[in-house]
């Protein structure tokens, strides 16, 4: 393993000051290092999604001339196809920066069911992109030669060139500047008080991560029939599934429970959602101002008025939670017309015993498309 501080001096060494991305948890202690250090010698700019960090670090060699580091979980790989052979390809602008890039889903290792096939197809995407790489190891001096190798060459070359990161490279790191808030509420807490207004027949998308795990366990625990859809990957996707069956089963009412994080990846679902106006819909976004799965490094959404955009992009009502005693308000607006957004804003606590889902991504669609069509 090699010690946060010491990467952090290869980087130094060979020129890199400027990082932006989307976290993972794969290298969680070295993002919680490099954002201790940010406004010292470092930059470190917080993406919405890939491929604008891609853009981003573009930019940064625009304006500098340097080099920038783009870190991403591998499933931000395929996201960075387009700008990274339309934008920094050496056949159309020819911009180089080094790829961080974690490897869930690694063959032979166990992992969640939405990294499998990224993490079997990573390394030939890469081969097709021409994308140079290496895959580090654990000991320093072949980290710090192989990292460096690929700067170098990414500089010689005017191109992208990647290292992969595979979990226990880095040493554990304790963060100093912990990124905290004060809200009342815990995202299951405030979940729990919207499900005990529910009618039962209502249908729910719940986002990825620990937001899709808390609506499962609450189910379990009621000895209900697990029945809505937990999208397990697919960041910032489920407003957009939610829309989509809003818009075929107006007879039902459909709820999205979405994080910050995955909201602002796919920020322009919210225009979509707008212009079609589906009465029957209700967006949640439970906000803790953070990526709390990957290690509960800072999103933007404390700059963001979610409320504001939602009513400039066509929801007919929206409206900030941030206290217990405020949620009596959302079981009013289940029986208005929507698109309604509702933005709680949550801690970051949750329970270290929080389970998973124990069904197959395809037996949920199934049992969900079940409940949806009246079969179950």
């Amino acid at each position: 393993m090699v010690l946060c501080e010491q990467f952090y001096e290869i980087m130094q060494e060979n020129g890199i000051n400027f990082f932006t991305g989307v976290p993972d948890s794969t290298f969680k202690d070295w993002l919680n290092f490099l954002f201790d250090e940010h406004n010292k010698k470092v930059t470190t700019v917080i993406a919405c999604n890939e491929c604008e960090a891609i853009a981003t670090a573009a930019g940064h060699h625009l304006a500098t001339g340097k080099i920038g580091c783009v870190y991403m979980q591998n499933s931000g790989e395929g996201k960075t196809v387009n700008p990274l052979t339309s934008l920094c390809d050496k056949e159309v602008y020819s911009i180089p920066m080094l790829l961080m890039i974690g490897w869930r889903g690694q063959p032979g290792e166990r992992d969640e069911p939405q990294h499998k096939k990224m993490g079997r197809i990573m390394i030939p995407l890469l081969d097709v992109l021409e994308i140079p790489y290496r895959i580090l190891s654990e000991n320093l001096e072949e980290i710090k030669k192989d990292t460096s190798e690929m700067i170098k060459l990414a500089k010689r070359e005017s191109k992208p060139a990647a290292i992969i990161i595979k979990s226990g490279v880095f040493e554990e790191y304790a963060s100093k500047n912990k990124n905290k808030n004060d809200y009342e509420m815990s995202r299951e807490e405030a979940m729990h008080a919207i499900m005990a207004d529910l009618k039962g027949d209502e249908a729910i998308i719940a986002t990825t991560g620990k937001t899709s795990r808390e609506l499962f366990e609450y189910r379990v625990k009621r000895r209900e029939l697990p029945r809505d859809f937990y999208t397990v990957g697919s960041m910032g996707c489920s407003a957009s599934i939610a829309n989509s069956i809003a818009i075929n089963k107006q007879e039902r009412k459909i709820l999205i429970f979405d994080g910050d994080g995955a909201a602002i990846m796919q920020l322009g679902a919210l225009a979509t959602i707008g212009h079609y106006g589906p009465k029957n819909l209700i967006h949640i976004i439970f906000d803790n101002e953070s990526y709390e799965s990957t290690g509960n490094q800072s999103s933007v959404s404390s700059s963001i008025d979610f409320e504001k955009i939602a009513l400039s992009c066509g929801y007919k009502t929206a409206f900030t939670i941030k206290a217990k005693k405020e949620l009596s308000k959302i079981k009013s607006m289940l029986d208005e017309d929507g698109p309604v957004m509702v933005v709680l804003k949550v801690n970051q606590k949750s329970r270290k015993d929080l389970g998973r889902p124990n069904k197959t991504p395809i037996e949920n669609k199934q049992s969900f498309m079940d409940f949806l069509n009246g079969t179950n």
